[in-house]
Protein backbone atom coordinates (compact mmCIF):
# COMPACT_ATOMS: atom_id res chain seq x y z
CA UNK A 1 0.00 0.00 0.00
CA UNK A 2 1.33 3.40 -0.81
CA UNK A 3 -0.96 7.02 -0.12
CA UNK A 4 0.17 10.36 0.40
CA UNK A 5 2.09 11.90 3.00
CA UNK A 6 1.96 15.86 4.07
CA UNK A 7 5.74 17.06 5.28
CA UNK A 8 4.91 19.78 7.84
CA UNK A 9 8.51 21.69 8.64
CA UNK A 10 8.90 23.80 12.01
CA UNK A 11 8.56 27.17 12.92
CA UNK A 12 11.70 29.26 11.82
CA UNK A 13 12.18 26.52 9.36
CA UNK A 14 10.47 25.99 5.21
CA UNK A 15 9.03 23.37 3.08
CA UNK A 16 13.33 22.93 1.80
CA UNK A 17 14.22 21.86 5.32
CA UNK A 18 16.61 19.05 5.51
CA UNK A 19 14.25 16.81 7.35
CA UNK A 20 11.36 17.73 5.50
CA UNK A 21 13.95 16.83 2.19
CA UNK A 22 14.99 14.05 3.66
CA UNK A 23 11.50 12.31 4.65
CA UNK A 24 10.31 13.52 0.79
CA UNK A 25 13.08 11.46 -0.35
CA UNK A 26 11.87 8.14 1.56
CA UNK A 27 8.58 8.90 -0.18
CA UNK A 28 10.19 9.17 -3.37
CA UNK A 29 11.97 5.80 -2.77
CA UNK A 30 9.13 4.01 -1.58
CA UNK A 31 6.33 5.04 -4.06
CA UNK A 32 4.87 7.13 -1.57
CA UNK A 33 3.50 10.38 -3.35
CA UNK A 34 4.30 13.56 -0.69
CA UNK A 35 3.87 17.70 -0.36
CA UNK A 36 6.05 20.47 1.92
CA UNK A 37 3.80 22.85 2.82
CA UNK A 38 5.13 26.51 3.16
CA UNK A 39 3.70 27.63 6.26
CA UNK A 40 6.31 30.53 6.92
CA UNK A 41 3.61 33.62 5.85
CA UNK A 42 1.84 32.36 8.89
CA UNK A 43 5.23 31.71 11.12
CA UNK A 44 5.70 35.59 10.41
CA UNK A 45 2.22 36.76 12.30
CA UNK A 46 1.33 36.65 15.75
CA UNK A 47 4.60 36.17 17.53
CA UNK A 48 6.35 34.12 18.99
CA UNK A 49 4.74 31.29 17.98
CA UNK A 50 3.13 32.18 14.29
CA UNK A 51 -0.73 31.61 13.37
CA UNK A 52 -0.51 28.31 15.27
CA UNK A 53 -4.43 28.06 14.06
CA UNK A 54 -4.16 29.16 10.69
CA UNK A 55 -1.60 26.62 10.43
CA UNK A 56 -3.60 23.83 11.57
CA UNK A 57 -6.28 25.07 8.96
CA UNK A 58 -4.05 25.11 5.55
CA UNK A 59 -2.59 21.75 6.42
CA UNK A 60 -6.55 19.93 7.68
CA UNK A 61 -7.67 21.68 3.93
CA UNK A 62 -4.86 19.91 2.45
CA UNK A 63 -5.34 16.74 4.21
CA UNK A 64 -8.84 16.99 3.36
CA UNK A 65 -8.50 17.43 -0.57
CA UNK A 66 -6.26 14.05 -0.62
CA UNK A 67 -7.73 10.63 -1.93
CA UNK A 68 -6.61 7.69 -0.44
CA UNK A 69 -4.48 7.19 2.42
CA UNK A 70 -2.82 10.23 4.10
CA UNK A 71 -0.05 10.04 6.70
CA UNK A 72 1.12 13.43 8.05
CA UNK A 73 4.79 13.85 9.12
CA UNK A 74 6.00 16.79 10.97
CA UNK A 75 9.43 18.49 12.73
CA UNK A 76 8.23 20.79 16.13
CA UNK A 77 5.59 23.05 15.14
CA UNK A 78 5.12 20.90 11.76
CA UNK A 79 4.56 17.86 14.16
CA UNK A 80 2.20 19.76 16.79
CA UNK A 81 0.10 20.35 13.65
CA UNK A 82 0.20 17.34 12.01
CA UNK A 83 -1.36 15.71 15.15
CA UNK A 84 -3.87 18.35 15.90
CA UNK A 85 -5.08 17.53 12.04
CA UNK A 86 -5.19 14.07 12.60
CA UNK A 87 -7.82 14.27 15.15
CA UNK A 88 -9.88 16.37 12.75
CA UNK A 89 -9.65 13.70 9.68
CA UNK A 90 -8.94 10.42 9.13
CA UNK A 91 -4.95 9.58 8.64
CA UNK A 92 -3.14 6.73 8.49
CA UNK A 93 -0.55 7.47 10.36
CA UNK A 94 1.64 10.20 12.33
CA UNK A 95 5.61 10.41 11.85
CA UNK A 96 6.04 12.94 14.55
CA UNK A 97 9.77 14.82 15.16
CA UNK A 98 10.77 16.77 18.00
CA UNK A 99 6.50 17.63 19.23
CA UNK A 100 5.84 20.23 21.49
CA UNK A 101 3.84 18.82 24.17
CA UNK A 102 2.35 22.28 25.31
CA UNK A 103 2.72 25.91 23.38
CA UNK A 104 2.78 28.05 25.32
CA UNK A 105 -0.40 30.64 25.29
CA UNK A 106 -2.61 28.28 23.75
CA UNK A 107 -4.92 25.80 25.32
CA UNK A 108 -4.25 22.74 23.45
CA UNK A 109 -2.03 20.09 23.96
CA UNK A 110 -0.38 17.53 22.06
CA UNK A 111 -3.15 14.99 21.22
CA UNK A 112 -3.44 12.39 18.52
CA UNK A 113 -5.63 10.15 16.73
CA UNK A 114 -5.50 6.49 17.70
CA UNK A 115 -3.46 5.32 14.45
CA UNK A 116 -0.22 3.76 13.95
CA UNK A 117 2.87 6.47 15.63
CA UNK A 118 6.10 6.82 15.71
CA UNK A 119 8.72 9.72 17.24
CA UNK A 120 12.16 10.67 16.92
CA UNK A 121 12.72 13.43 19.69
CA UNK A 122 16.68 14.60 20.88
CA UNK A 123 17.52 13.69 24.42
CA UNK A 124 19.30 17.16 24.67
CA UNK A 125 16.89 19.29 23.31
CA UNK A 126 16.73 22.63 24.45
CA UNK A 127 12.98 23.61 23.69
CA UNK A 128 11.23 20.21 24.46
CA UNK A 129 12.36 18.17 27.75
CA UNK A 130 13.00 14.85 26.17
CA UNK A 131 11.55 13.45 29.46
CA UNK A 132 8.44 15.59 28.92
CA UNK A 133 7.96 13.59 25.65
CA UNK A 134 8.82 10.21 26.99
CA UNK A 135 6.37 10.26 29.63
CA UNK A 136 3.39 11.47 26.66
CA UNK A 137 5.06 8.58 24.67
CA UNK A 138 4.61 6.10 27.18
CA UNK A 139 1.00 7.11 28.66
CA UNK A 140 0.16 6.92 24.25
CA UNK A 141 1.82 3.61 23.98
CA UNK A 142 3.77 5.46 21.17
CA UNK A 143 6.73 4.09 19.31
CA UNK A 144 9.70 6.58 20.27
CA UNK A 145 13.48 6.83 19.83
CA UNK A 146 15.06 8.94 21.49
CA UNK A 147 18.62 10.46 20.31
CA UNK A 148 21.60 12.29 21.29
CA UNK A 149 20.84 15.27 18.97
CA UNK A 150 19.31 18.66 20.03
CA UNK A 151 16.06 19.96 18.83
CA UNK A 152 16.99 20.42 15.40
CA UNK A 153 18.40 16.28 15.21
CA UNK A 154 20.73 17.87 12.65
CA UNK A 155 22.91 14.93 13.69
CA UNK A 156 20.20 12.50 12.74
CA UNK A 157 18.56 13.93 9.63
CA UNK A 158 19.69 10.19 7.90
CA UNK A 159 18.37 8.23 10.86
CA UNK A 160 14.79 10.08 11.10
CA UNK A 161 14.69 9.09 7.56
CA UNK A 162 15.39 6.04 7.76
CA UNK A 163 13.20 5.91 10.57
CA UNK A 164 10.19 7.68 9.14
CA UNK A 165 10.67 4.85 5.68
CA UNK A 166 10.46 1.89 8.69
CA UNK A 167 7.63 3.52 9.59
CA UNK A 168 5.81 4.05 6.30
CA UNK A 169 6.94 0.34 5.32
CA UNK A 170 5.13 -0.73 8.14
CA UNK A 171 1.77 0.65 7.19
CA UNK A 172 1.94 -1.57 4.29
Amino acid sequence: MSGHVIISHGLNSGPDATKATALAQACDLLGWSCERPDYRDLDATLPPLGDVVGRIERLRNLAAGVNGPVVLAGSSMGAFISAQVSLQLPVRGLFLMAPPISLEGYEMRLQTAAVPLSIVHGWHDELIPADDVAQWAKHHQARICLVNDDHRLGAHVDFCAQQFALFLGSLS
